[in-house]
């Protein structure tokens, strides 16, 4: 695969939730993806969990902090709320904007860099995905064309 892209010479510029970069090491997400690679592991699943693990534990803190202010599981109480706070997650702090859009951009541009082989353990090291967007998260720069990017 390796090979291929190198022939190719493409940038590969995908779309993350988090990663575990220093930008996104927020109190507990190290811990929880600790956790979570261990069960996964187990499981035979999922390996990694960068995708959706840390994002789904911060989900269900907003709402359980959302739940907590109210005391109430009425929607519309829990939706007025949510729309108006800040929460701190493993994720950072998450606000929403008025019509349940995220306040600030947290779709993350990612580009996998420096990769010299196809085996998993090269992307347990976070210095092989870099942010490229958003500027408030980014580790680095994207590298065009693609092939420079595995040698480098």
């Amino acid at each position: 695969m390796v090979k291929a892209m190198r022939e190719v010479g493409f940038s590969i510029v995908n779309y993350e939730t988090w990663l575990p970069v220093k930008s996104m090491d927020f109190p507990g997400a190290m811990e929880l993806l600790k956790k979570y690679q261990e069960r996964a592991g187990a499981a035979g699943t999922d390996p990694l969990g960068y995708y959706m693990p840390v994002w789904a534990y911060a989900d269900l803190q907003v709402l359980g902090d959302a739940i907590a202010a109210t005391q109430s599981l009425d929607d519309d109480k829990l939706a007025d709320y949510i729309r108006k706070a800040t929460f701190k997650t493993v994720v950072g702090d998450v606000k929403f904007g008025p019509h349940g859009e995220w306040a600030e951009e947290r779709t993350l541009a990612g580009q996998f860099q420096n990769i010299k082989s196809n085996s998993i353990d090269e992307f347990r090291d976070p210095s092989k995905e870099t942010i490229i967007y958003p500027p408030q998260f980014k580790s680095g720069e994207v590298i065009y064309p693609y092939d420079r990017a595995l040698t480098n």
